[in-house]
């Protein structure tokens, strides 16, 4: 099927034009195609940018095992709403995805239920040396050196040099220092104000995880991607390190901070913790030089109920695919970046960081993985609205500028006219059939 996306302003790699864009099959066939082309469908973008489809490269969507929070069935139509064509998804499942087997049935679910294309990473343990060398298909390996499930943690020294001497995938980290965690927890075990996370989780403990975690990096010549970036002290480690290292924010980091406990309680509580605005405003800097590279939303649902429970009970995570593009959207709105930095951070960025071949870009023979966005459209964040499986967003009631309103996963429709396109069988896996690389050229 060919369809002709007319009248766009559209996002390339090198400009911002307004133009046609081709579609054929899977594929971006043509830019500015000549003015009597074919196609089976035209659609009239006057007023509307087209962007490439965003990539989320963490997230938690719950399956196997906790269905109960989130399913991949429900997330990935958010993803779609969300203008995000391409997850991928945190070993930290039940069970967790530490061998290639269960690399391997958690793709098999994603291709008979996911409607966006996805990735899923092998999780390290201290034991899992040989499971983490031969894996395959996958993006890279996650360590949780600290907040981790299961027998995820790895906060060995010994345990650590090995992954990162012995491996050759890209590697990932939680990094907050679980020795600090625990002697901060101590100091605050009869609290249960939910803002004393902030201090439970905090900068030093951040700061030591990812000192630690660089050096390895460096003295290993590693490549390593910080995620979920959330101190300003933390940015200031973030120069080039000869191309081995690159990082991410995520959208609570970037707008909420610890003065956001009283209106919101748990529903702000994750690891990391929120910091100070004055945090926020470093991370923003950072992602502005480029010593961050990313933004990715950490989407790690909990129900309503679970959020409720008094804290320290209460668990640590929040939904965000759903909104995360129209978040960042609004900031363009107000000024604070441009379309065409989101579409760096959001897009293209991540594409290079775990070399997703032929995505994060329209450009010809690229997939078409797009999304329509309205600049000028305000709308009201509302529970009842979202699609993912937990139904909360702790920007419920926030009037927000900017919003995706269609997306279409390797050429075919799955949002629009304000819905998800319930035939649509776009998605595919990213590192499969030979489609992903692992730092392949382009």
């Amino acid at each position: 099927m060919k369809t002709l996306i007319t009248n766009a302003t559209v996002v390339l790699p090198d400009e911002t034009l307004r133009t046609a864009v081709l579609v054929d099959g899977t594929q971006i066939a043509a830019i500015d195609p000549a003015i009597h082309t074919a196609a089976d469908e035209t659609v009239d973008a006057a007023g509307l940018h087209l962007i490439p489809g965003v990539i989320d490269d963490q997230v938690h969507f719950r399956e196997p095992g906790l269905t109960h929070k989130e399913d991949l069935r429900h997330a990935s139509r958010a993803c779609a709403k969300g203008g995000v064509t391409t997850f991928l998804e945190m070993p930290n499942t039940v069970p967790n995805a530490t061998t290639q087997q269960r690399i391997d049935e958690k793709l098999a679910l994603a291709a008979d239920k996911s409607l966006v294309n996805y990735g899923f990473y092998i999780g390290a343990t201290p034991q899992n040396l040989r499971d983490l060398k031969a894996a395959h298909r996958t993006p890279g390996i996650k360590i949780f050196i600290g907040s981790s499930t299961g027998d995820l943690l790895v906060d060995e020294q010994d345990a650590l040099e090995a992954i990162f001497a012995e491996t050759t995938l890209p590697i990932c980290a939680h990094c907050e220092d679980e020795t600090t965690v625990r002697a901060n927890a101590e100091r605050y075990r009869d609290s249960t104000d939910v803002a004393d996370h902030s201090r439970v989780r905090d900068t030093a403990a951040a700061m030591i995880a990812t000192q630690r975690a660089l050096d390895l990096a460096r003295r290993h010549k590693h490549r390593f991607h910080v995620l979920h970036v959330s101190t300003g002290d933390e940015t200031d480690l973030l120069a080039d390190h000869a191309g081995l290292i690159t990082a991410e924010a995520c959208p609570h980091h970037l707008l909420l901070s610890v003065d956001d406990y009283p209106r919101l309680g748990s529903l702000a509580q994750m690891n990391p913790s929120l910091k100070t605005t004055a945090d926020a405003e470093r991370l923003w800097q950072a992602l502005t030089d480029g010593r961050i590279q990313v933004i990715a939303t950490d989407h790690a649902p909990h129900t309503r109920e679970e959020k409720a429970a008094p804290y320290p009970k209460s668990p640590s995570g929040m939904p965000n695919v759903e909104n995360s593009l129209a978040l960042v959207l609004d900031q363009v709105h107000r000024g604070r970046c441009t379309l065409e930095q989101v579409v760096h951070w959001m897009c293209d960025a991540p594409a290079r960081v775990w070399d997703i071949v032929d995505k994060g870009r329209i450009a010809v023979g690229y997939d078409a993985d797009l999304v329509l966005v309205d600049l000028n459209k305000t709308a009201t964040v509302r529970n009842e609205d979202q699609l993912t499986k937990c139904g909360w967003s702790a920007w419920d009631g926030v009037e927000l500028t900017g919003w995706p309103v269609a997306t279409w996963v390797r050429g075919q429709a799955a949002f629009r006219d304000g819905a998800i396109v319930e035939d649509c069988r776009g998605g595919e896996a990213v590192y499969d059939h030979g489609r992903g690389g692992y730092w392949a050229t382009r």
